[in-house]
């Protein structure tokens, strides 16, 4: 997507968030929709032709305007601000994941966002000594600059949190910033908003589920040069995050706990994967120091022209990628190769399948059948 100076008009960002609300529209598939439209208005009047060719035998829902406004209105209310993807307030690191948000409910002092961050996460049911080192880190890694980054639950997420209030820190939110959780912690919330901010890509009003914990994992991760996990179980969501990490190529850091504590399971076993083993703030700024040096990227701004658009695909093409694809997983580079169609022509088909609900996207540029 190419560079604009200027962020986008209320009216553009209604039809991103038109775009991102509409069924069947994730985030891979929208920022490849407004490179082959040219923009988000496009993309609306293209989904139903779009979804039709994929196979899908009904209309499909696409967001209204009204919808749209009144979801706007209500975050405003909250005095939340929407941030697009590039837009100034909008973490630069987060804009190179693979599924970044295109927008973002803020809440807050945004300056932090440009700031480093480093995220912390770890159990909810925490022990005392895992919280007292959660603290420790994120006060000596505040105090060395850093933003701490987590997910506002209860546990170790808290207490990074807490020991950053002052210094600075973002909490992740799973759900909407109406509908704050867990309910113990909505007098945090509101103090981080004090010196820090609130960020979500769900609706105001948006009470969390269990399938929303995982995606807003991918956003701690992907704001943050690193993250550290303080006790985690061997099934532990908390590993989802970890796991978002590497496959970002964010650095991961694991606190070493008891064999005897399950709640250490997590970190040890991350620790034997390759995960730097973390007693305290040096350990992590031994590591990112010479990240930090680095030029950092260069984060684009959408609603570019119009790309060229690649040379139109005929129904047997469709056929041949879905007699490719299985319910495992499998690379688009793969699926070019095994099915000889181009680079732009499989990004076609990818859209219109999942539109139609068909094929289902996976970290890594993978895809499957639903």
């Amino acid at each position: 997507m190419s560079t604009q100076q200027n962020g986008l008009t209320r009216d553009q960002k209604l039809d991103w968030l038109r775009l991102i609300r509409s069924e069947n529209v994730g985030p891979i598939t929208f920022r490849t929709l407004i490179n082959r439209f040219g923009g988000a208005a496009e993309a609306l009047e293209a989904l139903p032709d779009l979804s039709a060719r994929g196979g899908l035998k009904r209309p499909i829902r696409i967001c209204r305007r009204e919808e749209a406004e009144r979801e706007l209105a209500a975050a405003e209310r909250l005095g939340a601000h929407l941030v697009a993807w590039g837009e100034d307030g909008y973490p630069r690191r987060l804009a190179d994941i693979e599924s970044a948000p295109p927008l973002l409910y803020a809440s807050g002092d945004l300056a932090v966002t440009r700031r480093p961050m480093v995220a912390i996460v770890g159990s909810r049911n925490c022990s005392a000594l895992g919280r007292r080192l959660t603290a420790t880190i994120a006060h000596d890694l505040g105090g060395e600059g850093f933003v701490i980054a987590s997910g506002l639950a209860r546990g170790i997420d808290t207490a990074a949190h807490r020991a950053a209030l002052g210094r600075g820190t973002v909490a992740v939110l799973a759900g909407g910033l109406g509908k704050l959780y867990p309910a113990e912690n909505i007098d945090l919330a509101g103090e981080i908003r004090g010196t820090g901010a609130l960020l979500t890509e769900m609706p105001p009003d948006r009470v969390a589920r269990a399938k929303d914990f995982p995606r807003r994992n991918r956003i701690i991760s992907g704001i943050s040069f690193g993250v550290i996990v303080v006790e985690a179980a061997s099934r532990s969501g908390t590993l989802i995050t970890a796991r978002f990490a590497a496959e970002q190529g964010r650095e991961v850091f694991a606190v070493p706990g008891s064999p005897l504590d399950p709640r250490s399971e997590g970190t040890n076993h991350l620790i034997r994967q390759g995960a730097t083993l973390t007693r305290h703030a040096e350990d992590v700024l031994e590591v990112l120091r010479p990240i930090l040096r680095l030029p950092p990227p260069t984060a684009p701004f959408a609603e570019p022209d119009a790309m060229p658009k690649p040379a139109e695909i005929e129904d047997s093409d469709r056929q041949t990628v879905l007699d490719a694809l299985g319910p495992s997983p499998v690379s688009i580079d793969d699926l070019i190769r095994a099915t000889g169609l181009t680079s732009g022509q499989m990004m076609l088909v990818l859209i219109e399948l999942e539109l139609a609900g068909r094929i289902e996207r996976h970290p890594g540029q993978r895809v499957s059948l639903i």
